[in-house]
């Protein structure tokens, strides 16, 4: 493991040092996790995932399509209503009212 000092800068700042940066892979811009820990802190590279915000009707569309039977069916073609959407204008597929 490599072990090298580094300054505290203007608002907290630290830099990384280049070798260790090249090694973990952490490029500019890249997220890291700061973790406070019993004896220091812990920097690591961190792993960001896009959340994706499902509309109203994507939201109508999987409990359509996940219906597993056709009760279960009527249960999500009433959960759609309440959302204030016709189930039969909701693009899905099932095989539960089959």
């Amino acid at each position: 493991m490599i072990a090298e000092t580094s300054r505290v800068g203007k608002r907290g700042t630290i830099v990384i040092p280049a070798a260790i940066r090249r090694r973990l892979k952490i490029e500019e811009g890249a997220v890291v996790m700061v973790e406070e820990r019993e004896d220091g802190i812990l920097i690591r590279p961190a792993v960001v995932m896009p959340i994706e915000m499902y509309t109203a009707e994507r939201r109508a569309e999987f409990l359509l399509s996940n219906a597993i039977d056709a009760e279960d069916y009527a249960r999500a073609c009433e959960e759609v209503r309440r959302m204030g959407l016709d189930p039969d204008a909701i693009p899905h597929y099932t095989t539960a009212g089959d």
